[in-house]
């Protein structure tokens, strides 16, 4: 069991103390923002504190920390804020849902998988992923650092998920597919052609490539 101190203020953050609070063996002792966005000294009855300075108020000897926030800025707030806390020399937990379904898989630090999620055989996961409800991850892939699914995507078989990609709801990617760095592959899409680009957008079914805009100035 450890001590742990959530990152954030909003819903993500309030939803990671549920969940800890409710389905782990962890206990949530406070909560910590960036002093810009310190609108409040207490949440949910816990102290918040600076992310500036929150080694002063929560020894990371003593303490770990969990960001489990959202994917804007194609993930890259998110991984900011993951090697920020890394640098201060935390740790930090993972959350697995007793209601997912997962098979003695390699999973990274700070990762947040909700419930009724499918992590089939010789599948690993990377650090600062979060996979919202219901996703299928399928066998013998990879998904890797800072990467977000919503909810009901189905990746097949043998994928790899490279950094900082974000899937919307319902969408599909077929076996063997390579998804590249900063991919965006939009709600309902259904990725057919098993290979993407770095930082590109895709829409429709079959997914095509949609513009020349990077995924983060988008999203």
């Amino acid at each position: 069991m450890a001590k742990v101190v959530v990152f954030g203020l909003r819903d993500t953050a309030e939803l990671a103390h549920y969940y800890l609070q409710n389905d782990s063996y962890h206990d949530v002792v406070g909560f910590t923002v960036h002093e810009e966005y310190m609108e409040e000294e207490e949440f949910r009855g816990l102290p918040v504190v600076p992310f500036e300075n929150v080694n002063d108020y929560f020894s990371p000897s003593k303490f770990q920390l969990f960001a489990p926030m959202t994917a804007r800025n194609m993930n890259r707030n998110r991984e900011n804020v993951y090697l920020e806390g890394k640098e201060k020399g935390y740790d930090y937990v993972t959350y697995l849902s007793s209601r997912a379904s997962f098979c003695d898989n390699d999973i990274g630090e700070n990762c947040f998988i909700l419930e009724d999620n499918t992590l089939q055989p010789f599948t690993k996961i990377g650090n600062n992923v979060v996979l919202w409800s219901g996703n299928h991850i399928g066998h013998h892939g990879e998904i890797k650092d800072h990467v977000f699914f919503t909810s009901h995507v189905v990746m097949s078989g043998h994928c790899v998920i490279e950094s900082n990609c974000f899937f919307g709801v319902n969408a599909s990617i077929r076996d063997y597919s390579t998804i590249r760095k900063g991919t965006l592959l939009a709600m309902g899409a259904s990725l057919v052609s098993q290979e993407t680009e770095e930082w590109g957008i895709y829409v429709g079914n079959p997914a095509k490539r949609k513009g020349s805009k990077p995924s983060y100035e988008v999203y």
